[in-house]
């Protein structure tokens, strides 16, 4: 039998394949309950896609990017259009003009960083937002749900893909299984992002490209390809340059495939054909995108215009740095929901990449058992070769973007997707003897397929629910009532908290007890702080009532609720101190806190709750140990300070303590800072460690140094709150860069904490 009629054998016998359909409509229903589970606008950077598309959906020509006027899509309209246009024609003749209604921001909002306490919603959701929809809602769910047909398609390349490299349906199912069943990408594919289209075009691509190959690089029977055939694999790169720059990666595969075609026949008229049915329609869908960005940013891709909206990486990260990353980046493969904010239970990521590695691993072993019952052939072998450096080429690429602006997050892989898939597919279906092999790809897709019917249920909906309303009968005795009323609107009925004992890097549970006693048409932050004697906030955190998700202007009248705040004491802090708990309510817009009154009589514009006592810490006789690591050459080890409170004009000491994490050939100066929110400085002393005494060239590693500052306050300094900041710097004034855990850059100063200046 020839390749050409195998294939046709083949795609007969895939047209009725059962568990393929079957795993089809399981993603197309879970892709729906994604889309109506998450609340609109808490999918990843959906925030900024949606108003791109209801921007042309009302008629708006194509937006210049500027970083002085962003727009509501901010960064997105650096991205080429073509997913945008086609959201827009599906929803334009929906009514969007409530969308600035319904997209109202959560000013508090904890993006990027999981909390014990919620706060993670991007935007407040009104009860308006439920079934039925309607105006910008259910434009925003028309769009997702083309998301997530466009999702569809990418796991019908994943099988299609899979048997025409393999032509094994067990490696076939389980690859299709592995896209459909990918949390996270059910997460992106069934909410507005291009990222639902540029991974179709790409899969369809790559489906084309290996379809190409097998047919007609090593086929004598099959003779050239047929115009169409290169026309059609050009329309789909085209359009996959249109809808992502990361589609410009697919391009050189399809160069492949000319030239080994070329090579097969020995046609140079084939080349040249083969490049012109390839090349004409990408340049006429997607060329006229990149010529636009040249004449209007000097930058053929427009990244250059994105990274001045989102922030350049400052320092640029070394690949040791961005390894640091690496744990971030994988979560947010398989599931990391709303603004990089809301994960799943760590031992689910560790089954997942449990599944992954005897997915990578396995692959020498199901080759191994191939060569012995089905070699592959040489066309095979060209295959999974592409096939293999499709996420290769992926990944290099998004390495060098996460080194411009900080964009580590795994579901930037998910053009490569079917490649993925069908690589830890083939290590699944390779681990066990041929009698038992559908064990192991069988229980990793079950489970996988569990997890993504529980996530929308057990974690995403849970995050942004309401709280739940209580009655008097249900206030806890362990509550220590509190009665206070803020202005004419809520009363704080009383407060639990979890610790009367911290020290720094724990964080207290801070409960509030609210009860509205008169409709609100305003939203009111709440802050809670802990200070200390002398009116230094030592910890600090603002939110919306309800964990961010029920602002004041969503309470109905009598309502009651307990709302959990969770107040981390930061590193830094200074101990030993002693510290209240004080709570108030204000308006974002211009800071004015709301009066508050005990029995009638008001008391300030604040209540003070329970004391927390921060006991002295010490560790191998170093006060206050701490762990600041300057690029893996010096750590800040511990430090201690006379007092936090001072006059102009007078001083404060400051004593820090270095340690060397290698042999240091370089002198580097310390800077230690009061220094203002404007970066206005009150306090400065800078110098070589101990005065000149103790150069840091001159450091072993290992070796700790005690280094004595005096910073005074300047005669003018205004009265306020003050940070107090120190770190390195070498001969150039370039700062030492500080890194978190695993090497991931958090700026170039450490922070140590409060000063107040006072009259």
């Amino acid at each position: 039998m020839t390749l050409c009629s195998a294939n046709n054998s083949t795609k007969k016998q895939r047209h009725y394949d059962l568990p393929f359909i079957l795993i089809l409509v399981a993603f197309i229903i879970l892709g729906v309950i994604y889309s109506v589970t998450t609340p609109i606008f808490e999918a990843s950077d959906e925030l900024w896609h949606y108003p791109f598309v209801e921007h042309l959906a009302t008629g708006g020509s194509l937006p210049v990017q500027d970083p002085d006027n962003v727009g509501l899509w901010r960064q997105e309209a650096s991205q080429p259009p073509l997913y945008y246009a086609i959201g827009a024609l599906a929803t334009s003749m929906i009514d969007t003009s409530d969308l600035n209604q319904v997209r109202q921001i959560n000013p508090h909002a904890s993006i990027g960083v999981p909390t014990d306490d919620r706060n993670i919603n991007m935007t407040v959701h009104s009860r308006n937002q439920a079934w039925p929809y309607s105006g910008t809602v259910l434009a925003v769910h028309i769009v997702r749900w083309l998301s997530v047909l466009m999702g569809a398609v990418t796991v019908t390349m994943a099988y299609l893909t899979t048997m025409e490299v393999l032509n094994d349906r067990l490696v076939a199912w389980t690859a299709a299984a592995f896209t459909a069943f990918n949390s996270m990408y059910l997460f992106i594919t069934s909410s507005v992002n291009n990222d639902a289209l540029v991974t179709m075009l790409t899969s369809i691509s790559l489906w084309l490209i290996v379809r190409i190959i097998r047919r007609y690089a090593h086929s004598k029977d099959c003779g050239l390809p047929r115009w169409h055939e290169w026309l059609v694999l050009g329309i789909a790169m085209g359009a996959a340059c249109l809808s992502k720059t990361s589609g410009l990666a697919i391009l050189p595969f399809s160069a492949v495939a000319v030239g080994l075609v070329t090579w097969r026949n020995h046609s140079w008229k084939e080349f040249f054909r083969g490049a012109l049915l390839l090349l004409v329609p990408v340049l006429a869908i997607a060329g006229w995108w990149y010529v636009r960005n040249w004449q209007l940013y000097g930058d053929l891709t427009g990244m250059a215009a994105m990274v001045s909206i989102v922030g350049a990486r400052n320092p640029v990260p070394t690949l040791a740095q961005l390894a640091g990353e690496w744990r971030g980046f994988v979560m947010a493969f398989w599931g990391f929901f709303g603004g990089v904010n809301v994960p799943t239970p760590n031992w689910f990521y560790t089954v997942w990449n449990i599944i992954a590695t005897l997915g990578f691993t396995g692959i020498p072993v199901y080759l191994w058992r191939r060569k012995r019952s089905e070699p592959l052939s040489i066309v095979q072998w060209q295959q999974l070769g592409l096939v293999t450096a499709w996420p290769l080429v992926v990944f290099i690429a998004l390495v060098r973007w996460t080194m411009m602006t900080i964009a580590s997050q795994g579901r930037l892989m998910f053009p490569a997707l079917t490649g993925i898939a069908l690589l830890i597919a083939m290590g699944l279906c390779g681990w066990l003897p041929s009698k038992i092999k559908k064990i192991l790809p069988a229980i990793s897709m079950s489970w996988m397929l569990a997890t993504a019917i529980y996530i929308p249920f057990g974690i995403i909906a849970p995050a942004y629910a309401y709280p739940e309303i209580l009655t008097e009968g249900e206030l806890p005795d362990t509550m220590v009532s509190v009665e206070a009323q803020f202005a004419q609107h809520v009363v704080l009925k009383g407060y639990e908290l979890s610790t009367d004992e911290a020290a720094p890097g724990d964080g207290i549970e801070v409960t509030l007890y609210w009860q509205d006693i008169q409709a609100m048409i305003e939203d009111f932050s709440i802050f809670v702080h802990l200070v200390d004697d002398n009116g230094v906030i030592l910890a600090q955190y603002d939110v919306y009532p309800g964990q961010g998700n029920y602002p004041t202007t969503f309470w109905q009248l009598g309502d009651l609720f307990a709302d959990t705040i969770m107040l981390d004491i930061p590193e830094g802090t200074y101990t030993p101190n002693e510290a209240s708990v004080v709570v108030g309510l204000y308006r974002l817009e211009d800071g004015t806190r709301l009066p508050v009154s005990v029995e009638g009589t008001i008391v300030g514009d604040s209540v003070e709750l329970g004391s927390v006592g921060l006991p002295a810490t010490e560790k191998d006789g170093i006060p206050n140990p701490v762990s600041f690591n300057l690029e893996d050459k010096i750590s800040l080890i511990g430090f201690s300070l006379d007092k936090s409170l001072v006059h102009p004009g007078e001083t404060v000491e400051l004593v820090l303590y270095w340690q060397a994490l290698a042999d240091i050939d370089v002198d580097y100066s310390v800077f230690t800072h009061i220094i203002a929110t404007d970066s206005t400085i009150y306090a400065q002393k800078d110098g070589w460690p101990q005065e000149g005494a103790a150069p840091t060239s001159s450091w072993a590693e290992g070796q700790i140094i005690e280094d004595h500052y005096i910073l005074e306050a300047s005669a003018d300094a205004v009265p306020g709150l003050y940070e107090l900041e120190t770190g390195m710097y070498d001969g150039t004034g370039e700062r030492l860069t500080l890194l978190g855990d695993g090497g991931f850059a958090l700026g170039n100063r450490i922070l140590l904490g409060n000063v107040r200046i006072v009259e």
